[in-house]
């Protein structure tokens, strides 16, 4: 399986040190595997912190990762517990690191699922300070056209893909 990071430089090594926290998933390496979502943040990063749109190419098989001993979470589609998971990494205080719901005590090694988009993050906003329910929350989601994301957390699971190559 062919997997995509979108960035204004080259990745060579995943330094997951250099990875931002407070992401979907924690603070990991992320990949699509649609290469024009891809380029689309790539170009977004370049805008924001200068030079060009490099999107680099990791092939994994997918198949053995799975039947592996890495811890994987999958999340299907946009739910409650998705909501949940994706709230906790985004906002928790970096110190707590007990929810189950979330990355910072590093138990899962790989998380999948959908890309919580700005649309989402209003959603979520409106849903913490209750102006909606979680119903509605819910309900809401699921119209969402929605891409899915590869949050590589640990060294174990990064050890697992391998650079394809680049493109510019």
């Amino acid at each position: 399986m062919m997997l995509y990071h979108g960035s204004n430089i080259e990745i060579d090594i995943i330094d997951l040190g250099k990875c931002r926290p407070r992401k979907d998933f924690g603070q990991g390496f992320y990949l699509t595997d649609l290469p024009d979502q891809a380029m689309r943040m790539a170009e977004r990063v370049a805008r924001i912190y200068g030079g060009k749109p490099v999107v680099t190419t990791f092939e994994v098989d997918f198949d053995a990762l799975m039947k592996s001993d890495l811890s994987v979470r999958v999340f299907g589609k946009p739910d409650e517990s998705w909501a949940s998971f994706v709230m906790y990494n985004r906002t928790l205080p970096l110190a707590d690191r007990e929810s189950t719901d979330c990355s910072r005590k590093k138990q899962y090694d790989l998380v999948i699922g959908p890309v919580a988009d700005d649309d989402l993050a209003l959603l979520f906003r409106q849903f913490q300070e209750g102006l909606i329910s979680v119903d509605i929350l819910t309900r809401e989601m699921t119209y969402k056209k929605l891409t899915i994301q590869y949050c590589f957390l640990t060294q174990p699971a990064i050890d697992r893909l391998e650079k394809a190559g680049v493109i510019k």
